[in-house]
């Protein structure tokens, strides 16, 4: 019994120094530089918002922050590297629809499970994708363009950031509603899929809109429909798919924060709060809301739960294209 009772008195002794240990750690944060992933090539719309909060939230926080981008697999590299990184709030992963809400239905030998090891913090924003094609493509609507896809063999080749991205899986919905067939040319991120759209090596693509509407504006690139339920403020001229003619499409883009599960709750509060404060400051909420993007910045909690409908929503998708990755 004595033995017993010493035993839990030292396990008791040692959980509150550990708690104590990590409540230290936690106010000391941040005492050195953070890592921020991004699991695409630098220049999507991903690499474009993580960029525009770290150098925010690095003269905020005094220390650096430096953006990694870590492309391929659909995300998944990147994604394993915030997995594996210490729960101390010194990797965080700015991560979007594919790798957390997608690939967990698509990729069935995935080494983690995003919901099982990384934490949800805040979603920084939602925007629209647009369905773009390049400007030598003979259609000017998206009836045009299921009409010149169906005319081809195989039907016209699209690019995306990879599989399980956010334009893969707005790509297999159009498809899946629009019934036609279209051939997948994966990239590893969307700035490379980008960059052969704007020189007419692939025909068409979905893009987030903030990644793309500066090449809408400058003419490089048509957009013929937004993929949300309503038109985007940034292009009002441009309509919806439901209105171009398939009735009922919606999907959006996100751009979320993300920590190592075990992250101390103060370091998540204080990241969460950070983050939320830099998206609504008056010239960045500016700069997101013209490049069509609606800055959110809620609870983990909320976040936790819009990433678990995403997940629930997307599997469905999944299933029905039929879609598979080995």
């Amino acid at each position: 019994m004595m033995r017993r009772f010493a035993g839990l008195r030292l396990g008791a002794v040692l959980g509150a120094m550990l708690g104590m240990t990590g409540m230290a750690a936690a106010q000391d944060w941040p005492s050195r530089p953070i890592t921020m992933v991004v699991p695409y090539a630098a220049g999507g719309g991903t690499d474009v918002i993580a960029r525009a909060v770290a150098e925010k939230l690095q003269s905020r926080l005094g220390v650096g922050v430096v953006v990694e981008n870590r492309a391929g697999a659909g995300g998944n590299l990147g994604t394993t590297a915030a997995a594996q990184a210490p729960a101390d709030g010194y990797t965080v992963l700015i991560s979007n629809i594919g790798p957390m809400a997608v690939n967990p239905s698509l990729f069935k030998n995935l080494k983690y499970d995003p919901a099982e090891v990384l934490e949800p913090v805040t979603l920084i924003a939602k925007a629209p994708l647009l369905l773009l094609v390049h400007p030598s493509v003979k259609a000017n609507s998206v009836a045009e363009l299921i009409a010149l896809s169906k005319a081809q063999p195989e039907g016209l080749t699209y690019g995306t950031a990879g599989h399980g991205s956010a334009n893969h899986i707005a790509t297999a919905l159009f498809e899946l509603m629009a019934q036609t067939n279209l051939k997948h040319a994966a990239y590893r991120g969307a700035g490379p899929a980008l960059n052969d759209l704007i020189g007419g090596h692939i025909p068409m693509m979905f893009a987030t809109l903030p990644s793309a509407i500066g090449h809408v504006h400058g003419g490089t690139l048509r957009a013929l429909a937004v993929t949300t339920s309503e038109r985007a403020p940034a292009l009002p001229a441009v309509p919806t798919l439901t209105e171009a003619g398939v009735p009922g499409y919606e999907a959006s883009g996100w751009y979320g924060v993300f920590v190592r599960k075990g992250t101390p709750q103060p370091i998540i509060d204080r990241l969460r709060s950070e983050v939320a404060t830099i998206i609504n400051l008056p010239e960045v909420r500016r700069n997101l809301e013209l490049e069509g993007a609606q800055p959110i910045g809620n609870t983990p909690q909320e976040f936790t739960a819009f990433v678990k409908a995403e997940r629930e929503k997307w599997a469905k998708v999944v299933a029905q294209a039929n879609i598979k990755v080995e």
